[in-house]
């Protein structure tokens, strides 16, 4: 056998769900008897068969990738619950393999996945989602990369209607509909916070927070999520300055991006350039901006 038919081979079958209590199946992944597929490719030892040689990976496989889960999104697992959030994530794993060096990025078709397969936050949807995507811009903000910031002196000399600026690869725009940064800094705090009280009480508490915020009425949330020596923040931002953001980074020069983002607002017009110049001050301070391509 050929090392990429080997690879490919092994590939299906440790990447084959397990069964109901955590072992490998019987049936192989073309729908054969699992121990010939096993001595296909694996032999076995004084002690081990094919079959249960390659059942040390297939449930390795799976336990490390269903922790990474669980390490990767807290915050929906609070969501759904711990037993609903598991059989998800099995279903997702099954829909959407690993298919990168990194576990990294197993979660990054998780968002779209969601929306397709709403069974499994059901009522719960939005709020699903918008943790979701929260979490993934964590991920994105906390190793995204960095160019050379400009310095706020950089913005002064260069500034004019037709000037152009990148944001820094690593910030991430999100606009939610509920308060889940709020929600996801509470559930890391008590996921954290050993002393803080028992298991059981803990979980009742990200319950009632959960079921507290998923009454919420949906309001518009502008949150940029960035990174300060390599720790990441979550910073609420007003809807004018999320729409400048944003057209920022899809390449408007910034006289367009301005004008934009005051079309339809209710900041009074004198008050506008004040604010503007403002946060321009505090996006160079944070060091968010980077020279664009010439």
């Amino acid at each position: 056998m050929r090392l990429a038919a080997l690879q490919r081979t092994m590939a299906r079958a440790v990447m084959q769900p397990l069964t109901a209590s955590e072992r490998m199946q019987n049936t192989a992944p073309d729908g054969k008897s699992m121990r010939s597929y096993a001595s296909r490719f694996i032999k076995p030892n004084d002690r081990l068969t094919s079959f249960e040689r390659l059942e040390i990976y297939n449930r390795q496989y799976w336990f490390r990738v269903l922790s990474s889960m669980v390490e990767d999104f807290p915050g929906l697992r609070a969501v759904l619950g711990d037993r609903r959030f598991e059989a998800m994530s099995k279903a997702y794993l099954v829909d959407c393999p690993s298919r990168s060096f990194t576990l990294r990025n197993l979660g990054a078709r998780l968002e779209s996945w969601l929306w397709k397969n709403p069974k499994w936050a059901g009522a719960k949807q939005a709020l699903a989602v918008d943790i979701v995507r929260l979490e993934w811009a964590d991920i994105e903000a906390f190793d995204g990369m960095a160019e050379p910031a400009l310095r706020p002196e950089d913005l002064r000399a260069e500034a004019g209607a037709d000037l152009k600026l990148k944001l820094q690869p690593y910030v991430r725009l999100l606009d939610l509909k509920y308060p889940v940064d709020d929600l996801l800094l509470e559930v890391r705090k008590e996921d954290e916070d050993t002393d803080f009280a028992s298991n059981a009480f803990q979980e009742r508490h990200k319950r009632k927070r959960v079921q507290a915020v998923a009454k919420l009425k949906p309001a518009e949330i502008f949150l940029a999520v960035h990174r300060v020596d390599d720790s990441v923040y979550f910073r609420r931002i007003e809807r004018e300055e999320f729409a400048i953001l944003r057209a920022l980074r899809d390449g408007k020069v910034l006289g367009k991006a301005i004008e934009a983002a005051f079309r339809r607002s209710r900041v009074p017009a004198e008050e506008r350039a004040g604010l503007v110049q403002q946060w321009f001050q505090n996006w160079a301070a944070l060091g968010w901006f980077c020279a664009p391509a010439r």
